[in-house]
């Protein structure tokens, strides 16, 4: 079975207790339950990972490279947090292994700050989800089995 990796980035350990009016009561481990689940309905297993360093989520996409290339990983959801306005390293290591990649944002980042308005991933990303709270990360799962179907890496019986 195909992994989804789900990738998380800084501060997303504090979901359900930082900013609850602007990320919700949900916790990292909702998140997962929620990820794994989703993965789960399309024949993936998740894994979920999460991260405050920059350096070790760009080593987890580089990986996430070689296992695409064995069939062992569909995609990539990446909730980069504050890194989405500021790594380019990311953006790179998303273009460097050719991994469909899913930028996830649970609120709007575009109704914030206006320094949140800009991503460095986006124009390296397969498709961005914003704005749908947790949610977001179904449908970017939801995304990444289409893509996958389409694709011709996985097929219904």
């Amino acid at each position: 079975m195909a992994d989804i990796l789900v990738l998380n980035g800084p501060n997303l350990n504090l979901l359900g207790t930082r900013e609850p009016t602007t990320y919700g009561s949900a916790t990292l481990a909702d998140v997962e339950a929620l990820c794994r689940e989703a993965a789960e309905a399309h024949g993936f297993s998740a894994d979920c990972r999460q991260s405050n360093h920059e350096g070790v989520l760009v080593d987890w996409i580089h990986d996430a490279g070689a296992g695409f290339a064995r069939g062992e990983v569909a995609g990539i959801v990446l909730n980069a947090g504050a890194y989405t306005h500021t790594s380019v390293a990311l953006h790179d290591a998303i273009k460097g292994v050719g991994v469909p990649t899913v930028e996830v944002h649970i609120s709007n980042v575009h109704a914030r700050e206006p320094f949140r308005h800009h991503s460095y991933l986006s124009p390296a990303a397969t498709g961005i989800v914003v704005g749908f709270g947790i949610a977001g990360y179904r449908l970017a799962i939801d995304g990444l089995a289409a893509k996958a179907l389409a694709d011709g890496r996985l097929r219904r019986i």
